[in-house]
């Protein structure tokens, strides 16, 4: 794969002090998107669907979808993608969820209970971390870490509207999401830091999901590191 985040824009990521440089990062999970939907778990409002075929993930959505990988991860890790927010649909919503747990249901995310539709109020009872890039019809970037109480806080400074920080449409974005498990949490796009955040009281395991609303999002190069790690393993 020429397309490789193995220093993770380290340039850009500096001051990640768990990242040592002379030692690469290990992939421990990637998808080129050929062999369907098994590692992946759908939550989709009526009307959307949601398809990986021909290396990559295509939402088309009408009334919100959030598309979880399956596998628990645990810090420290990166997860890599590339994400194109299509002009054919509404340009809106490249937004994710990392370390996400249920405080209800904290050993399985996906245990027998959950009701979980696809609609966004669904997930307000979550701990984790969130990214809504472009949210709001396009109008706002915001990161929130969300406290498992139903509270979304959202800090002033997590709240961007520069047009510098919405969405092009057709742009292929790379995204970096880390999460070191001592406290420093990543938003990464293009290789530049958009937001930088440390957690007094980090979220050290959980599920990644995709989440959109009303939009054509298509995903590529999906790919989960553990930066300075001395081995690799891809089980799939």
């Amino acid at each position: 794969m020429k397309w490789q985040v193995g220093l993770l824009g380290l340039a850009a990521m500096g001051s990640l002090a768990m990242a040592a440089p002379e030692r690469a990062a290990a992939v421990l999970y990637a998808d080129d998107f050929k062999s369907g939907l098994d590692r992946w778990i759908v939550e989709q409002q009526p009307g959307g669907t949601v398809t990986a075929d021909a290396g990559k993930l295509v939402i088309a959505d009408e009334d919100g979808c959030t598309v979880w990988f399956r596998p628990r991860l645990t810090a420290p890790v990166v997860i890599s993608y590339e994400a194109k927010v299509s002009s054919a649909a509404r340009v809106s919503d490249l937004n994710c969820f990392w370390m996400a747990t249920d405080p209800a249901r904290p050993d399985d995310l996906f245990s027998a209970g959950q009701q979980r539709s696809g609609k966004f109020a669904d997930y307000d009872a979550l701990r984790t971390y969130y990214v809504g890039y472009g949210g709001n019809a396009n109008t706002t970037t915001r990161f929130r870490r969300y406290d498992g109480t139903g509270a979304r806080p959202l800090e002033p400074d997590h709240d961007l509207r520069a047009p510098e920080f919405l969405l092009k449409p057709d742009h292929v974005y790379r995204i970096q999401l880390v999460a070191t498990g001592d406290g420093r949490v990543q938003f990464i796009r293009d290789g530049k830091v958009i937001f930088d955040y440390h957690d007094a009281h980090p979220l050290r395991s959980g599920w990644f999901g995709f989440r959109t609303v009303r939009s054509r999002i298509e995903i590529s190069h999906f790919q989960i590191t553990r930066p300075g790690a001395s081995r690799s393993r891809v089980p799939w």
